[in-house]
C-alpha cells in the first residue's frame, strides 16, 4: 500500500512538473513570437486627421435640432444621459 501511495505522489510531482514546464514553454514562445512580429511587421500609422473648425460645425446645428436631440437622449437614457457636445461630421 505504502509503495503504490508513493508510486502515485512522484506520478502526480512529474505531470505537475511537465504541466508547468510546458505553459512556461507556451508563455516564452508566444512572447518571443509577439516581440517579432512587431518588430518586422509593425501596424501601420493612420494619417492623423485635422478637425476643421469645430465651433463652425458647432454653429451649423440650430435650437430645434439641439432640442430634439436633447429630447432623444433624454428619453433613451431615462434622463441619465446629457448631451455635452454636438459635432458634425
Amino acid at each position: 500500500m505504502e509503495d503504490n501511495l508513493s508510486f502515485a505522489l512522484m506520478l502526480m510531482g512529474v505531470g505537475l512538473a511537465t504541466v508547468f514546464t510546458v505553459l512556461l514553454l507556451v508563455i516564452g514562445f508566444g512572447n518571443l513570437l509577439i516581440k517579432m512580429v512587431n518588430k518586422f511587421a509593425p501596424e501601420e500609422e493612420k494619417p492623423k486627421q485635422i478637425a476643421s473648425k469645430p465651433a463652425a460645425a458647432a454653429a451649423l446645428v440650430d435650437g430645434a435640432v439641439q432640442q430634439a436631440i436633447n429630447k432623444a437622449v433624454e428619453q433613451l437614457t431615462g434622463g441619465k444621459g446629457r448631451v455635452e457636445k454636438i459635432v458634425k461630421l
